[in-house]
């Protein structure tokens, strides 16, 4: 259930706004978004949160998830950051990915490959069912 209030019970597609059903999935999912993103290109935080949109992260999305995956990344050796002192204003964190970030995204995208399809199984078996 949400617990939300909103009484729609289960949501697995986010129904209302308050919902936050997929928040733990997506928190997982952002893990390999980073990783393709870095891969395109180095890129700041905040660059990041930008592109992240096109993965399905909404405007609303919550920047300290954003850098708490960025901090665990670094951390497992799957990505390297230095500061960038160029250009006006603040220093700002650049981040890339390191050759153990590149197999860890092909892990992701066996992952990611294996669950479309069973996903897939799901969708045509229920595709069968009338209900």
């Amino acid at each position: 259930m949400c617990g939300d209030g909103s009484g729609h019970g289960h949501c697995p597609i986010g129904r209302s706004a308050t919902c936050g059903c997929m928040d733990s999935r997506m928190e997982r999912f952002i893990e390999p978004c980073l990783l393709l993103l870095l891969l395109e290109k180095p890129a700041h935080g905040y660059d990041l949160i930008a592109r992240l949109r096109d993965f399905g992260f909404g405007d609303n999305q919550d920047p300290g998830m954003v850098y708490r995956n960025l901090r665990r990344l670094e951390d497992q050796g799957a990505i390297l950051s230095e500061w960038d002192t160029s250009g006006a204003g603040p220093a700002k964190r650049s981040y890339e990915v390191a050759p153990e970030g590149r197999e860890l995204l092909k892990a992701w995208a066996e992952a990611i490959g294996q669950n479309i399809s069973t996903l897939k199984s799901f969708l045509d078996r229920l595709g069968r069912l009338e209900f």
